[in-house]
């Protein structure tokens, strides 16, 4: 029984659609002011490979092909949607030879900042390696007036048929890249090749390339080099795109404009006030602060400085706020050593007395001190050993729990 390449791959399309559908979604990607785009692109792709007409015109003709009709509504640049959203391969693969490529491949790095980066801008000197056209045969891959010979395997069209067993008796038909020529249609022989390049028509040459971090940039943001990519004969270079990767800040946390951190203040500030810097932000800068006068602070208050945030990405002169948790620090056994411990008792408030009404039975605990981490750690020794000798079948189903 042999099934076209069509019915063996459509579901894997869907599949595949609705995976990167939840995954580029806009709502998901709200620091992504492309995103929407992004989403619409690849619907419009989704939708010519869903349709065998259209799809068969593409793998023919490429999007030039579907002019007038499903490629009215497609973007310019959506032979690369495919690429970029459906892993690169055409049709997954189970389709037939690659459509003429309108660019070369897109070259993605991940580029690890600070958030002192993303808040004061930077610009960054990175040195790559890329593959270039070869001066001496001008991409050609052979020497001379030598030419390329046609491949004789797939007769010049860059693809064969193959077949594979899908399932008992049942085989799928479907066009695969020559491995004779490499899906390029054409072969030159080892003793008309380019000495430079081997045949390869490219060489590698390392380049030296600059990206610039401007204020605000949220995680996950791409600089795009256009055309900076790898060169490829008779078809426009691929970009080069670095995904900012944000680490971790040992002091501050970062959403959106906003800005997130904890400072320390002593009891005597907590009751009596403070007046003096609190910290340093992530220019450099010392940020004084004065609470209100007759203002009791207590552990774990939060208090907002307005305008001391992250600037906002393409108007850096606009910035979020910083909200700072306020941790109040108790004085140690030195201190409490030092003083008149009855004059601190007539200032402090009184101790508060027994609870009311006092309880029949009143046990003396001892007093231990503990770290949370332990908490529930003898959750483990907690097992019904007579799990086992339930049977489902003949108890009818699992016991249930009853509320205490």
């Amino acid at each position: 029984m042999i099934f076209s390449s069509y019915l063996v791959c459509v579901d894997d399309i869907k599949k595949a659609y609705r995976k990167k559908a939840k995954e580029h979604h806009p709502d998901k990607n709200p620091n992504d002011p492309g995103a929407a785009q992004k989403f619409q692109e690849m619907a419009a792709a989704y939708e010519i490979l869903s349709d065998p007409n259209s799809r068969e015109v593409y793998d023919r003709e490429g999007i030039d092909g579907l002019t007038g009709s499903k490629g009215g509504g497609m973007p310019a640049d959506a032979a690369d949607v495919f690429a970029q959203f459906f892993g690169g391969a055409t049709f997954f693969d189970f389709g037939g030879g690659p459509p003429r490529k309108r660019k070369g491949e897109d070259t993605e790095i991940l580029y690890d900042v600070t958030l002192e980066d993303l808040y004061n801008g930077k610009s960054v000197k990175i040195n790559m390696e890329k593959e270039v056209i070869c001066t001496t045969c001008n991409g050609s891959g052979a020497k001379g007036n030598a030419k390329p010979k046609e491949c004789t395997r797939c007769e010049a069209k860059g693809w064969v048929f193959t077949q594979t067993q899908i399932g008992p008796s049942q085989y799928g038909t479907m066009r695969t890249k020559c491995p004779e020529c490499n899906g390029k249609g054409n072969k030159i022989r080892e003793k008309d090749r380019c000495k430079k390049c081997k045949g390869e028509k490219t060489i590698k040459e390392k380049t030296r390339q600059e990206i610039f971090i401007e204020k605000g940039m949220p995680d996950g943001h791409r600089i795009v080099l256009t055309g900076a990519g790898d060169q490829e004969p008779d078809v426009p270079p691929g970009d080069v795109i670095f995904k900012l990767k944000s680490a971790q800040h040992p002091s501050f946390v970062r959403s959106g404009s906003d800005l997130l951190t904890n400072v320390k203040i002593t009891l005597s500030e907590a009751l009596l006030g403070f007046s003096r810097i609190l910290l340093t932000h992530l220019d450099g800068r010392g940020v004084f602060v004065s609470s209100p006068s007759g203002k009791i602070i207590t552990p774990g208050q939060t208090i907002k400085l307005r305008g001391e945030g992250m600037p906002t990405f393409k108007n850096p002169d606009h910035k979020g706020d910083l909200y700072i948790v306020l941790e109040v620090e108790m004085p140690d056994a030195v201190w409490l050593r030092s003083i008149d411990r009855e004059q601190l008792a007539k200032l402090l408030p009184p101790k508060k007395a027994n609870i009311e009404p006092t309880p029949e039975i009143v046990d003396h605990a001892p007093f231990e001190e503990a770290d949370l981490e332990h908490f529930g750690g003898d959750d483990d020794d907690w097992e019904d050993e007579s799990d086992d000798d339930y049977d489902d079948h003949e108890m009818g189903g699992q016991p249930e729990c009853r509320q205490q």
